[in-house]
């Protein structure tokens, strides 16, 4: 009886707790192994810097082998951002867009309020819609007054990237309640990187990719602001990787990703909040900065990738009694450079943080795809005189 009761339990699926979910607390970022960034980042180095904003997990790992549609191997999962904490409350915001091959929901109410509300998911291609549903349940579960012309629902942002080299994709694996656990993990503080998430199934230069964030304080006269992006990367070929300026990915030319299935190229998903007051407009210049970011890592914004970048202030307008005027405040557009170099260096450090936290992972039909080892990267960049020494 007892040995049949231990092998019922190593045959349960791997629906990892929010604690397992995360790499080795051991394992450095990309910062720690003395990749050399620019700026000043937050006490947690994450978008949870910016005061009110959380990150909830849910990651799926079962199986191994031959695919087999709907029963596995499973390499996916789902990410939540809070941008005002568990609550409705509308958040200036603005998108943009570099490559179209992709998906994220609710771009037309952005670009026509200016706004956005509730949690933004992250997640794979063909989880969107369960993922897009469950936030709006859930937000009927947390906000409904049940009134008539009840709006709680929303109209959700949920954005993919692909995890079909490695996920059993066509297996709709993603569920509500997954969507749900991930946003009752939401919390502020450290964020796990790398395996995690929708990010779980990703590649990023033909390296293990998966989920990365990165922040950066900047000072306007004097007033502080945090600017703090998240990433989930599946993009780029292994001769465009670069890190800190250095040509990574023509250096490491071994490890690359064992196929048996027809490769796809992917996409990066990046959010950027701040707890500055722009704009919607102003927002959508951060936005754009992204791919400043994106550039010095060697993303290109192939063709078959999607390439989509959202950006929201915490900082929104304040309305008269009667809700019939609205007073906005903005940093001046003269003034943004610093939020704009911010954005850009830490959208560089997010993907590189991704990138570093990644492990290898072998998924569908044997295939697998190697994580950048961190003793390889760090002689290729003692070799272009780039390394730091954190020692100091």
């Amino acid at each position: 009886m007892k040995r049949c009761l231990i092998l019922w339990l190593m045959s349960l699926p791997l629906w990892l707790p929010a604690a397992a979910q995360t790499t080795s607390p051991a394992k450095p970022r990309a910062r720690q192994l003395g990749v050399p960034f620019e700026g000043t980042p937050g006490a947690h180095n994450a978008i949870t810097d910016v005061p009110g904003v959380l990150v909830g997990y849910k990651t799926l790992v079962k199986g191994k082998g031959q695919l087999k549609t709907g029963t596995g191997p499973v390499r996916t999962g789902v990410t939540v951002i809070l941008p005002k904490g568990r609550t409705n409350m509308p958040v200036p915001a603005a998108c943009f867009t570099l490559n179209g091959d992709g998906e994220m929901t609710g771009q037309p109410v952005i670009e026509d309020y200016g706004t956005t509300s509730g949690p933004i998911g992250i997640t794979n291609t063909n989880s969107v819609g369960v993922v897009r549903d469950a936030i709006g349940e859930w937000s009927i579960r947390q906000f409904s007054q049940g009134a008539g012309g009840d709006f709680s629902f929303g109209l959700p942002v949920v954005a993919e990237t692909f995890d079909g080299l490695l996920n059993d994709i066509n297996g709709l694996h993603v569920t509500e309640q997954h969507v749900w656990e991930a946003l009752a993990d939401a919390h502020s503080g450290p964020v796990a990187e790398g395996n995690v998430g929708g990010g779980t199934g990703m590649a990023m230069f033909l390296f293990k990719g998966g989920s990365g964030t990165a922040s950066r304080v900047v000072r306007v006269d004097t007033a502080r602001y945090t600017v703090g992006v998240f990433a989930q990367g599946n993009f780029g070929g292994r001769k465009d990787l670069v890190v800190a300026g250095v040509p990574v990915g023509q250096e490491i030319k071994d490890l690359m990703p064992v196929m048996h299935s027809k490769e796809k190229d992917g996409s990066i998903i990046v959010v950027v909040a701040t707890n500055a007051p722009l704009l919607p407009s102003q927002l959508k210049q951060l936005a754009k900065r992204v791919t400043i970011g994106l550039a010095r890592t060697g993303g290109l914004g192939r063709n078959s990738s999607g390439d989509i970048f959202l950006a929201f202030s915490t900082q929104g307008p304040q309305a008269n009694d009667k809700s019939t005027l609205e007073t906005w405040r903005s940093v001046p557009k003269e003034r943004l450079d610093v939020l704009y170099q911010a954005t850009a260096q830490a959208t560089e450090e997010a993907i590189i943080n991704a990138l570093v936290a990644a492990d290898t992972m072998e998924g569908i039909n044997g295939n697998t795809i190697y994580g950048l080892p961190a003793d390889r990267l760090q002689a290729v960049l003692g070799k272009y005189n780039r390394l730091v020494d954190t020692r100091k």
